[in-house]
């Protein structure tokens, strides 16, 4: 059983490795945001590799009320052509009713255009761990990002 497992989770691993698509080495953007509260975001995403990267997000949520800053690592697998889909996971802090920390994880597509420009519409759900900010948050964004 542990031979079929582990096998299962090679193919997986290589089906998903054979798509990967290098990402470009910077990019920075905007992030308009809904779901919990209309909010925007500063976003800079950062290559880690061939098919992951750094997203740093800096903003305001919940009506432009709250500060917001996001740390998030993530994963791109190619779809096709030039559409990726990438998913991911991290935390961050934000100034709901004091100091709060919470984890996030993330799922997104994402359109590279032939210009450095990047449109992404993602989904992103955060728990509060700590402070202000309880229970599951949804937060649900369009992205548009300049590619350097």
């Amino acid at each position: 059983m542990k031979k079929i497992l582990l096998s299962l989770g090679l193919i997986i691993a290589g089906a998903f490795s054979a798509n990967a698509q290098d990402i470009s080495e910077n990019a920075i953007g905007l992030r308009f945001s809904g779901g919990n509260g209309v909010g925007g975001e500063i976003t800079y995403q950062r290559a880690l590799g061939e098919n992951n990267r750094l997203e740093i997000d800096l903003g305001l949520a919940n009506e432009f009320t709250n500060f917001k800053a996001t740390g998030l690592y993530q994963w791109v697998w190619n779809l096709e052509d030039k559409f990726n889909w990438y998913a991911g996971a991290g935390g961050g802090i934000v100034s709901a009713g004091g100091t709060g920390i919470y984890a996030a994880g993330v799922v997104g597509i994402e359109y590279d255009f032939d210009t450095p420009i990047l449109l992404s519409v993602d989904y992103r759900p955060e728990i509060g761990i700590s402070g202000g900010l309880s229970g599951l948050n949804s937060d649900v964004a369009l992205s548009v990002k300049y590619q350097f």
